[in-house]
């Protein structure tokens, strides 16, 4: 599969559109997610993204699935990277993953506040 940067998908002159897909909490969901995903293929999204589980509770699922999804549907894939809660070793680690597996279309976001806390406190250890 060709790889694509996703903003070159916009400003083509022709509508752009994409699938957001939340990781399955069990096998058969993993499975009904690649049914979904196969017949989707046929309507030609310019890629689909897979969010994070709150504090990146998904996170290997994630970048799991973006990988398969590109490599097995042939469709270019997006992994979002909630950056709240985790340090910037852990992020490298991450992105590094995703650089291995050809993914280069990410969207971090920062994230919600940690469960229990009302604002978001950036610390030295955490991205910010």
């Amino acid at each position: 599969m060709v790889r694509m940067r996703i903003i070159d998908a916009f400003g083509s002159g022709t509508p752009a559109f994409s699938f957001e897909f939340f990781p399955p909490k069990t096998e058969q969901g993993v499975a009904n997610l690649f049914e979904t995903v196969s017949a989707l293929r046929d309507l030609e999204p310019a890629f689909v993204s897979v969010t994070y589980g709150a504090g990146g509770s998904t996170r290997e699922l994630t970048l799991e699935l973006v990988a398969r999804i590109r490599r097995e549907a042939g469709i270019e894939a997006m992994a979002h990277l909630t950056c709240v809660g985790a340090t910037r070793e852990e992020l490298r680690e991450t992105l590094e993953r995703l650089a291995a597996a050809g993914i280069e279309n990410v969207l971090a976001l920062r994230g919600d506040p940690p469960r229990g806390q009302a604002d978001f406190e950036s610390t030295p250890a955490h991205a910010s």
